[in-house]
């Protein structure tokens, strides 16, 4: 079982797949934050979410909003 879930997203003619900082408990907020992140980047193909061995680190509020765990709050 991976430690989270991390947005990815394909651009222009690379196969390669891109990937943020950002890392979720789950995999449906993975892939919401990776469907917004192609609203933001340029030339967006495909997003999706993979699994990671990062520790979470954010996560979506009841009202949607993007908050950071309490381990990265400053």
């Amino acid at each position: 079982m991976p430690n989270s879930w991390k947005p990815v997203v394909k651009v222009s003619n690379e196969e390669k797949w891109h990937d943020n900082a950002l890392r979720f408990a789950t995999k449906d907020e993975a892939e919401r934050s990776a469907r917004d992140l192609s609203f933001r980047w340029l030339l967006v193909k495909a997003w999706d979410a993979q699994e990671s061995e990062d520790p979470v680190n954010y996560s979506y509020t009841l009202e949607g909003k993007l908050v950071p765990s309490k381990d990265e709050a400053f």
